[in-house]
């Protein structure tokens, strides 16, 4: 399975942050690579890791500090996702990016994803386009170097302008950079009333022709996706009965209740009629944990890809996807400029036809679960141009020269440039 972790290397368990950076150091100066994990929820995710020991940062854990009342939280970064989302709710808080917990697609146990996991890889949910991505929500870091050193990026206020905006740099990396031992993110107010307006019937394109519409209205909807009646089936909470064998058009509406009910009224009438549905409150949490978690997909071990393409393109590039690939199925999510995608039969990943559709339509495409031979042999992350290979390249220098951290977990030595 793809998130099965090998057990056949020394593992290291910091307690500390001081112990972390022994364990570091020791490894660096013993010239031994490092893989570096932490609850196990994306250790199916990129390539393999062939390193010489694993450095487990899940018993760094526990929130150093909470301001509500600043809307900034400081976690330790093996705290589990749960445990932070759980603290936020007490003070009617949440993470405005919806992070997902990968893991049960990546073959792992539901609860495993961490606070230093998601902002690692940079995952951010179905309020992608209003709220922005990880990066814009982490203000800053507590960090190991691959050259052993302890270094502190960014600050624990809001507004922070001091020096580099390195912790922006480490989102994304998958621990290739440093090891996160802590992280500051901003928090936001978590909405008092959720509705969801489903929309049955529409073909891809149509699809998202009205998400576009609605996104241009002044109902500030925070979540727009599109379900195929092959997809939608009863893995998505909450719509089991709803216009049974259609495809679904999903919009979001949060914030007060009064003004959820107002903008509820307003896209009723502004868009086509057959079929509305709404969700209350509960079901529409359960709806979009769905499609953040990409349930439809996580109940066995075919590939899947992921594709960011402008919104406009989404509809037409799942359509062709559809066509092209047998046995293929696929949703959109983020209004259309995320397809998520699952191939039938596909000793080869399609890896070929896969990328290819995403740069002709203007967007790049990532391998999430495959098995670890097709993950080693294929390339998995878009790789980056001549001139991002060089900035690439210069930061690997600067913060891992020696290259012991994730070696190979993003790209290898031979993606250099794009296909």
């Amino acid at each position: 399975m793809p998130g099965v972790i090998d057990t056949d290397v020394p593992v290291l368990r910091p307690r500390s942050e001081a112990e972390l950076v022994d364990a570091v150091v020791a490894a660096v100066s013993a010239g031994r690579t490092i893989e570096v994990v932490g609850g196990g929820a994306l250790a199916g995710f990129g390539r393999p890791v062939d390193a010489a020991c694993r450095l487990d940062v899940s018993g760094l854990t526990g929130i150093v500090s909470f301001e509500p009342e600043e809307l900034v939280v400081t976690v330790r970064a093996g705290t589990p996702l749960d445990e932070l989302e759980r603290r936020l709710a007490v003070e009617a808080q949440c993470l405005a990016f919806e992070p997902p917990d990968l893991g049960p697609l990546l073959g792992a146990a539901p609860g495993r994803a961490t606070v230093g996991g998601i902002v690692s890889a940079g995952f951010s949910g179905p309020r992608r386009f209003t709220a922005g991505a990880v990066r814009d929500h982490v203000l800053g870091a507590r960090a190991v170097s691959g050259r052993g050193e302890l270094f502190v990026c960014g600050g624990r206020v809001v507004k922070n302008v001091t020096g580099y905006d390195l912790p922006k740099l480490l989102v994304g990396s998958f621990g290739t950079l440093a090891v996160l031992s802590e992280v500051t993110l901003k928090v936001v107010p978590a909405p008092a009333e959720t509705r969801t307006l489903l929309l049955a019937g529409l073909l891809p394109d149509a699809a998202v022709e009205v998400m576009t519409r609605a996104l241009h209205t002044a109902a500030a909807v925070s979540g727009a996706c599109h379900l195929p009646d092959d997809v939608r089936g009863p893995v998505m909470p909450g719509v089991a009965g709803i216009a049974a064998g259609s495809p679904l058009t999903a919009l979001r509406l949060e914030g007060s209740p009064v003004s959820v009910n107002a903008r509820l009224a307003m896209l009723r009438q502004l868009l086509p009629g057959a079929g509305h549905e709404v969700l209350d409150r509960d079901a529409s949490v359960q709806f979009w944990r769905g499609v953040d978690d990409v349930a439809p997909f996580a109940d066995g071990d075919r590939i899947v890809w992921r594709l960011s393409v402008p919104p406009a393109r989404g509809g037409g590039v799942l359509q062709r996807a559809l066509a092209g690939l047998r046995g293929a199925r696929a949703f959109l999510d983020w209004a259309g400029g995320l397809v998520w995608l699952e191939l039938g039969d596909a000793g080869d990943a399609r890896a070929e036809a896969v990328r290819a559709l995403a740069v002709a339509n203007g967007g790049h495409a990532t391998l999430v679960r495959a098995s670890p031979a097709l993950r080693r042999e294929l390339i998995v992350f878009q790789p980056p141009g001549p001139v991002e290979r060089r900035i690439v390249d210069g930061l690997k220098r600067q913060f891992d020269p020696l290259g012991v951290l994730n070696a190979g977990r993003m790209y290898a030595p031979q993606d250099r440039n794009p296909p």
